[in-house]
């Protein structure tokens, strides 16, 4: 099959759902506005003492803050931090969880009683307090490091999961047959299993990610998380100075709370639009 016949059963089965396109389309948007605006839009570097806390209006679209600086301008260089940690965090929690999941259930014995005793000990922790903890030990100052420990805070109640639908995928006739023919553990799992729960995957990443988005989030409100500028930050500095009391600087508080809110949905709904790609089954005069 063409490249180009790839592409367009791809579009296809995209644009199938219109929901699942339009989350497409409101991911895009977010992340083009948050990690290309910022190359054509300078920061706000200076206070405006003159527009503190204006409404939305023509001379200021989305409002000004505290400071008078512009909340459009704020938003779009607020984003590319916590969609960054977002797309990083989602991405390592499913890796964990893969290796983690696959192994205890493919492996069995004393492997599978091990990491399941891990797993359990990990969940029954307060795993948010546990984060805040954390984050008043180490300086998470780097985009990295908080997605690598909202990673390891995010991964045991996945990698169960993983380990129940590699269970189930253990007792099918081509997985005993590779077994048979005795094609190795990272051949059975990595190329035999695992492209059977591609959407199983792709949508738990999708949740990982909104996991991670409301946990970095939160720390950035608690003040753990010391990101010089991101929604979460905004949404901080806000609150704290009393915009949800002031009618006029409430767009301060919804501006990236609307980011936030856009995103998760974003995600959500587009996760309808992977159910009928991965699974034939859902889908509806595509071909």
């Amino acid at each position: 099959m063409s490249l180009v016949k790839l592409l367009s059963n791809a579009v296809k089965l995209l644009t199938a759902n219109k929901a699942g396109f339009v989350g497409f389309l409101i991911i895009v948007t977010l992340t083009l506005i948050a990690f290309l605006g910022p190359v054509f839009i300078a920061p706000e570097t200076q206070s405006h003492t003159e527009a503190i806390n204006k409404p939305p209006s023509l001379t200021h679209p989305l409002g000004t803050d505290f400071m008078g600086r512009e909340n459009w301008i704020m938003f779009v260089h607020g984003g590319r931090e916590v969609l960054s940690v977002a797309f990083l965090a989602g991405i390592l929690t499913v890796i964990t969880s893969i290796t983690v999941g696959s192994a205890s259930a493919f492996f069995g014995g004393w492997v599978d009683s091990t990491l399941m005793t891990v797993t359990d000990i990990w969940l029954a922790l307060p795993r948010f307090l546990l984060l805040v903890v954390i984050a008043t030990m180490v300086e998470l100052n780097n985009t990295w490091y908080l997605a690598l420990f909202l990673a390891l805070i995010g991964w045991p109640g996945l990698a169960r999961q993983i380990r129940a639908q590699v269970l189930s995928l253990r007792s099918r006739e081509y997985i005993e047959a590779a077994q048979l023919l005795d094609l190795g553990a990272s051949h059975i799992i990595f190329r035999e299993m695992l492209p059977n729960m591609a959407s199983y995957i792709f949508i738990a990443l999708i949740n990982a990610m909104a996991g991670a988005i409301y946990s970095q989030t939160g720390l950035v409100f608690l003040g753990m998380v010391p990101f010089g500028n991101n929604w979460g930050v905004m949404f901080s500095l806000a609150y704290a100075k009393n915009a949800i009391y002031s009618p006029n600087a409430r767009a301060s508080l919804l501006v990236p709370m609307s980011g936030i809110i856009l995103f998760q949905l974003g995600l959500v709904m587009f996760s309808r639009s992977l159910e009928e790609i991965f699974n034939p089954r859902l889908r509806s005069g595509v071909g």
